[in-house]
């Protein structure tokens, strides 16, 4: 076990049964434990009723045991599962929505629990399975028809969130952040584009071409103390300072291109375009007088650049360049949070928009290969969504290998919007050491479902767990260990909290906000070398089964302290929360009073003429309203009628009048 993690929550095993079922008993009546015909059926019936009596009937779709243990040992009896997705679980609807294939199913399933009798949790199962559960938690959220569920049924998911739990909903949703809160997206989640239109495939060109420019002007600074202007290899840009790893004297200047400063001053022009479209200066210059580059020019640019880069060339004379690269530098990263995690090599990261657990993801550098393997997607056009993110170049990295953080946080309401952020999180290490080299996905993807099928390198240092995890607090005891103890509590987890409530912010509008359900998240974020989190994706229904010591205890230990939140606090509101915290509570937001009675009506009154008046030939009402009077009545609607039988009363008989004046108005404004 590693430093500092605490024990693991006991299992649902048959001890711990036999354990909670003599607790159980103890509930029961003194008179019916007295008698000698007391049997295990008695017992059960008894318990299911007063289960029942007190709505603690649960269902489960999925393998969580713990779950299962936990409300059980809370006095909850399970409702079976005996058919599969889209059913309503209302009382006499079991069967409802199910194939041939399924009911084949459920049927083996219920023969199965009925040959379980020793079992009480199964006798208690049977009792129940024309009752209705008001607890479900299902691996899927469309296991359940979500709009047939009564409103004390409570769900763990909720409807609608793929605004943030899928690639493409988080990348274009977070573009919407500055309408909700005054912060910078691109200052947490690297910049990226849905490939699904050509507009965006145009964005993603034009980002691609200036981080180009840029990654230009960065060669020249890097490279202004060296000897002689020639490219460092990419293991030394990577970090790696094994002299044993570095490229021998075949890379002498002798065998590489020469590139012309030219390279550096076009690259100067890319970037001097782009501050002035961020700093506004383009505002009052007309299209035409813009002179961009030509489609031969960036191909030319491009081409130079990747030889530049894989260290096929060097630029002559570049630190005659160098005070105005810099400079731009400056200026970039004023505009630019990103520039930092950009590095030299312009490597992006390709996902499918709906695809989870590192799918077909793959890694590219070159602009071209990224939209060809768009253009020969055949998909329908429905499927046919990739994502295109920019790589994070230059990870925090521990032991030379790169790491993910994957951070759990629950949502318990939308309106108004409530989040429980979680103080543990777990580490997740790739099986292989870090190289800019190799983009195999090995490398770079941490997700447990691709690297558990991996070897762990055997260069890869020895002081990384073999099962590839850390606990947040074995993180922190690295980093007290490096001097660097206050960084967590006062960068990383602050930081992790706020992109957190960034993102629901902005789904808020587009989910569907259904009260008694809740749903608990994973986030994956990777840390930059200045130990700024940046987050990755968002995930539904992350994985929770142990599959090494960290996950078994942590994974146990978030399951318990939801039903915490979600069950026990709604019957005691200061109960513990295990490692929960209230994240973020909206404020609710007050309508105005309105009273029908404080309505009323003001304007001017329009009197008769007290004579007949002779046919005007002009237009003229100066004579009618030199007449007029201020009037101020209460609505009609809040004033009494007046009583059957009794005359009206004189204010009364004005109003009527006044009533009658409107309905005359037509032959008012005739004579007018």
């Amino acid at each position: 076990m590693e430093p500092g993690e605490r024990k693991k929550l006991p299992s649902a095993s048959s001890e711990g049964d036999r354990r909670e079922e003599n607790k159980l008993k103890r509930g029961i009546s003194l008179d019916s434990t007295s008698s000698p015909k007391l049997d295990r059926y008695k017992i059960a019936k008894q318990l299911t009723e007063k289960a029942i009596k007190e709505k603690k009937i649960f269902s489960i779709y999925g393998h969580y045991p713990v779950i299962r243990a936990i409300l059980r040992r809370k006095g909850w009896v399970e409702k079976k599962f005996h058919f599969l997705p889209k059913v309503t679980l209302n009382v006499g609807d079991d069967s409802a929505g199910t194939t041939e294939n399924k009911r084949a199913e459920g049927k083996e399933n219920e023969n199965m629990a009925l040959e379980k009798t020793d079992d009480i949790h199964d006798v208690m199962s049977r009792l129940v399975k024309n009752e209705m559960p008001y607890f479900l938690w299902t691996i899927k959220r469309d296991v359940i028809d979500y709009h047939s569920l009564n409103g004390d049924q409570m769900l763990n998911h909720y409807w609608k969130t793929g605004s943030f739990t899928t690639k493409i909903g988080l990348c274009l949703n977070m573009r919407s952040l500055p309408w909700y809160a005054q912060a910078n997206p691109d200052s947490f989640f690297p910049r990226c584009y849905g490939l699904c239109t050509e507009s965006e495939k145009q964005e993603f060109l034009d980002d691609f071409r200036r981080t180009v420019a840029s990654s230009i002007l960065k060669w020249v600074v890097s490279h202004q103390t060296c000897d002689r202007s020639k490219p460092k290899s990419r293991r030394e840009e990577s970090g790696d300072s094994d002299p044993s790893n570095r490229k021998g004297p075949e890379n002498d200047e002798s065998k590489l291109r020469g590139l012309s400063g030219q390279l550096v001053d076009t690259a100067c022009r890319v970037c001097q375009a782009y501050l002035g479209q961020r700093e506004h200066e383009d505002i009052d210059i007309s299209e035409d007088a813009v002179q961009d580059l030509t489609e031969d020019e960036w191909k030319d640019l491009t081409q130079q650049y990747y030889a530049l880069v894989q260290g096929d060339a060097f630029i002559s004379n570049s630190r005659s360049h160098f005070s105005q690269c810099q400079a731009l530098l400056n200026r970039l990263t004023s505009v630019n949070p990103q520039i930092e995690i950009d590095g030299l090599r312009n490597i992006w990261i390709i996902k499918p928009a709906a695809k989870s657990r590192g799918r077909d993801i793959v890694c590219m550098s070159r602009v071209e290969e990224i939209l060809e393997l768009v253009a020969a997607d055949h998909l329908p056009t429905k499927d046919n969504k990739w994502v295109v993110q920019k790589y994070i170049e230059t990870p925090l990295l521990i032991y030379d290998t790169k790491f993910d953080i994957r951070q759990w946080f629950l949502v318990t309401d939308w309106n108004p919007l409530t989040i429980w952020f979680y103080k543990e999180s777990y580490l997740r290490f790739s099986t292989q050491r870090f190289s800019l080299d190799n983009l195999d996905s090995a490398i770079h993807l941490c997700n447990n479902s691709i690297q558990k099928h991996l070897q762990n390198d055997k260069e890869r240092s020895p002081q990384l767990p073999g099962h590839n995890m850390w606990t947040s607090t074995r993180f922190q005891e690295y980093l007290r260990r490096r001097g660097r103890s206050a960084v967590w509590g006062s960068v990383v987890y602050p930081a992790m909290k706020r992109a957190v409530v960034h993102a629901m912010r902005v789904a808020q509008a587009r989910v569907e906000p259904r009260k008694n359900s809740f749903e608990l998240y994973g986030a994956d974020f990777v840390l930059g070398r200045d130990f700024r989190p940046w987050l990755i994706e968002i995930n539904s229904s992350p994985t929770m089964h142990a599959s090494t010591p960290v996950t078994a205890q942590l994974c146990a230990q978030v399951q318990e302290d939801t039903i915490k939140v979600v069950v026990d606090r709604k019957a005691d509101r200061s109960c513990d929360t295990g490692n929960f915290e209230l994240l973020w509570r909206q404020p609710a937001v007050e309508l105005p009073p309105f009273h029908a009675s404080d309505l009323c009506v003001e304007g001017v009154s329009v009197r008769k003429a007290r004579k007949q008046m002779p046919p005007i030939s002009s237009f003229s009402c100066s004579s009618s309203l030199s007449d007029s009077q201020p009037l101020a009545v209460r609505c009609p609607s809040a004033t009494p009628d007046p009583a059957p039988g009794r005359p009206p009363t004189a204010p009364q008989q004005d109003l009527k009048l006044r009533n009658e004046k409107i309905l005359s108005g037509r032959e008012l404004g005739d004579d007018c």
